[in-house]
């Protein structure tokens, strides 16, 4: 039996401005469009890799430019996010208030200009980011680097190449980002992101990781766990639950992951109403299951759905539901859900 043999082709070559190269490398091609003048604005759509991956650009600017200003579009609503910042005293501006024009650069760390609209107007000089690449991005610095669990772990790997010693907020900074962004590297993730925890692991305050973790929840927000656990609706080792309006869907994913945690429950649904949407978090063990396709097929039709094999998420206007004057309830979730499972 003959075989058919196919020639090997090489992988496409990174885009011509992208950098690459060893991390000494890369640094000093990052640290070549910067002068001592510059005053330099980082920009963030703000969570723990995002804020650990602009401390570290900060840090490796320190001596390089007169000023480093971080900045953030995104209220900070999240009680993990809120008690990082607190305790590591993040220095913060709301991109709303800074004067774009008023600086000569402008770094953007762990987005890229399409993941929102403001970011579109700002001309960038430098990106470092870990997320896919929707279109090649013509800016003097560009390390971006899809296969990475997190830019943290780019970062790392640029101080490393620095020579600079870390301070601990930083490392728990970095710490955390790479916990948070590879789900305790139950997501993807590659060696890199292991050697940069690695690393990180003796520097950095494990104890305040801990405490960024357990803080989850406002005391006002315990309520929903009443309205859930009230409305729980039970099928076929499957949860349905409909809170009603939230003050911010976070307490969805958390009401969904603590029930999430019952043994003899295979999927969960937790539903709510926040801005006019109604927002439904998906929760599965991922064996023979894919919440992404799940959610995709409940609700693509209606809004913006998906995620990943064990956790996903659907946004829908409540106006593409056509629910007229009926109310929705947990039997309403669990009976949109039905049609696709």
């Amino acid at each position: 039996m003959t075989k058919t043999l196919r020639k090997a082709t090489k992988a496409p070559p990174p885009p011509k401005n992208y950098v690459h190269g060893t991390a000494r490398e890369r640094l000093q091609q990052f640290w070549d469009i910067f002068s001592k003048d510059d005053t330099v604005l980082v920009v963030i759509n703000a969570d723990p890799d995002a804020l650990a991956s602009a401390m570290a650009v900060k840090r490796l600017l320190r001596y390089r430019v007169k000023n480093v200003v971080i900045a953030h579009p995104n209220e900070i609503r999240r009680m993990n996010n809120v008690t990082m910042v607190q305790r590591l005293k993040i220095p913060l501006e709301r991109l709303g208030n800074v004067k774009t024009g008023d600086f000569s650069k402008i770094v953007m760390v762990d987005s890229q200009p399409n993941h929102l609209p403001c970011f579109e107007k700002l001309k960038i000089d430098a990106v470092i980011d870990h997320h896919p690449i929707v279109v090649e991005w013509l800016f003097p610095f560009v390390d971006i680097r899809p296969d990475y669990g997190a830019t943290a772990s780019i970062m790392v790997e640029y101080l490393r190449a620095s020579g600079i010693k870390m301070s601990s907020d930083l490392a728990t900074a970095l710490f955390y980002a790479i916990k948070v962004d590879t789900n305790n590297f139950e997501k993807s993730s590659r060696l890199a992101d292991g050697i940069a925890f690695r690393y990180l692991f003796d520097l950095a305050n494990r104890d305040l990781v801990r405490k960024f973790e357990l803080t989850d929840l406002r005391r006002s927000e315990l309520r929903y766990f009443s309205v859930g656990l009230k409305n729980l609706k039970y099928s076929k080792r499957r949860y349905y639950s409909h809170i009603g309006k939230v003050s911010s869907p976070d307490v969805l994913v958390i009401v969904a992951d603590f029930l999430n945690h019952v043994g003899e429950i295979d999927w969960v649904f937790v539903s709510g109403l926040y801005n006019e949407k109604l927002v439904v978090i998906f929760r599965c063990d991922g064996y023979r299951k894919n919440a992404g396709k799940l959610a995709a097929r409940s609700f693509g039709s209606l809004g913006s759905a998906g995620g990943h094999k064990q956790a996903a998420r659907a946004e829908v206007p409540l106006k593409n539901l056509e629910m007229g004057d009926k109310e929705f309830t947990s039997e309403s979730l669990r009976r949109l859900i039905m049609r696709h499972i």
